[in-house]
Order: C-alpha cells, then sequence, then structure tokens
C-alpha cells in the first residue's frame, strides 16, 4: 500500500445476488487531490465500484465482496467502522439530481443540522462555501429560501453537489454528473472539478469518453469487471499500452 495513497483497493470481486460477477480482481490507487476518472462501455462495473467506495453497496442484499478497500490505509470493511462517517468522508452525487424538498437553503443544511450543527452562522458561512464551490452561488444567492425544485437541471445538479460539499468530505464520488445536462451547464460543472480538486479527492464516472479525457488527472479503464488499464489521461487517451483501450478510446466498440 503507497504511503501517500488517499484509497488503495485491493483483489476486489462483488458478485450480485442475481450470480452477476460485476468486478474481478480489482486493484487501484487513488491518490489525494486528484481527478481520477473510471471509464469504460456500460456494465464494466464502474458505478458497482463508485458505491463501494463509502459502501452503498451495503443495501445490496445477498451480494457478495472479497478484497478490500482503504481509506488513508483504514479498511472501510473493518467492523469498528461508523458508515454514518464514513459516508460524510466519502461523498456520492449520483447521474439524476434529487433535490430534498423545501429550499435551497434548507437542502444545504440539511446534514449538518442532522449532524448536530446548529449555530447559525456556522450553517450560513458552510452553504455559502459550499455554493461557491459548486460555482451556483452567484446564481441562487438572492433567492436561498425559494423552492430547490424551481432550479434548472443544471442548477439542481449543482445543488446536490453542494449539499455533499456542505459537509466537507475529503473524497467526492461522482456518477455521470453531467448525463442529462445541457453543453453550457456541463461545461460550468467541468470547470468547477478543477477548483474542488484542490480541496477533495474526485472519483468520477463520465459521461462519455470525450468527458474523460477532458477532466481525468487519471483513469482506470474497466472492461467486464476488470482493469484493463490505468495511467494518465495522456497516456491513456493518446498513447494507450492495451490494444483493447485503443479500440474503446477510437470508438472501435461499445
Amino acid at each position: 500500500m503507497t504511503q501517500s495513497a488517499k484509497l488503495t483497493i485491493r483483489d476486489l470481486s462483488f458478485t450480485y445476488a442475481d450470480g452477476t460477477q460485476a468486478l474481478r480482481q480489482i486493484n487501484l490507487e487513488v491518490r489525494p487531490n486528484e481527478l481520477f476518472v473510471l471509464f469504460g462501455p456500460s456494465r464494466s462495473g464502474k458505478s458497482t465500484l463508485l458505491r463501494l467506495f463509502n459502501r452503498l453497496s451495503d443495501l445490496q442484499t445477498r451480494a457478495s465482496r472479497s478484497g478490500d478497500i482503504f481509506l488513508d490505509g483504514q479498511d472501510i470493511f473493518a467492523k469498528e467502522v461508523d458508515i454514518y462517517n464514513l459516508r460524510r468522508r466519502v461523498s456520492m452525487v449520483f447521474a439524476i439530481p434529487t433535490p430534498l424538498p423545501g429550499s435551497i437553503y434548507d437542502n444545504l443544511v440539511y446534514g449538518l443540522l442532522v449532524s448536530g450543527i446548529r449555530d447559525k452562522a456556522t450553517l450560513d458561512e458552510r452553504a455559502e462555501r459550499a455554493l461557491r464551490q459548486a460555482a451556483l452561488w452567484d446564481e441562487v444567492k438572492d433567492r436561498l429560501h425559494a423552492s430547490a425544485f424551481a432550479l434548472s437541471g443544471g442548477q439542481k445538479q449543482r445543488l446536490c453537489l453542494a449539499r455533499s460539499l456542505a459537509l466537507e468530505p475529503e473524497v467526492v464520488l461522482l456518477d455521470n454528473p453531467t448525463s442529462g445536462l445541457d453543453p453550457i451547464s456541463t461545461a460550468v460543472v467541468e470547470r468547477s472539478l478543477y477548483e474542488l480538486k484542490q480541496q477533495y479527492t474526485i472519483i468520477m464516472v463520465p459521461h462519455s469518453v470525450q468527458q474523460a479525457a477532458r477532466v481525468a488527472d487519471r483513469t482506470a479503464f474497466l472492461l467486464d469487471g476488470e482493469v484493463v488499464e490505468v495511467g494518465t489521461q495522456r497516456q491513456i487517451f493518446f498513447n494507450p499500452k492495451d490494444k483493447r483501450t485503443e479500440d474503446y478510446v477510437m470508438g472501435r466498440f461499445g
């Protein structure tokens, strides 16, 4: 296990209750403050792997797992691990934005209130900082108490990102965060990622190969539940070592 790794995955396999093996012997390391992209065709195991990082996989009844995931050297599957605290440290933003009922402000402070924070100044400060980090503050600062459901699709997606950031996680998991957005909203989200990785480790399943090539620091190509190749953005997209990676990047399958 590398000393500098934020997340370390060792010999990780995962099989769903119906017998579908989604992951096979995954070995990866994700470094602090990098934007690490998992890409590959549908049903290659990307989203399953993402959900394992904060144990959302626990919700899959009768599924089986072998192997290990370490966060800062600690086994996240150890009995003593507090799942709520793990999911605060490793937060997830899904493809379909799901604002909570209530105002924009209510969405931002909900998790903070649940965690016991009541000081109004602290709530206000965390809400504003999260909105700024998600590139949404200027668009909503004058209507924080309006319904979150009145936001556009792109704004809802950034609100869900801000809601996650308000909890001050260490790792942010993004599962196709721009899949339903128009090109302008997609560009806004992508620009915000460059700022966010200064403070967070980001692991992302992208909307397309093109997006992976635009945003990744390093990336892993997954195929049929296996890691085919891991490398920097330049190496994977301009000089892949594996013919399967080259074929997928060039659009020959998938």
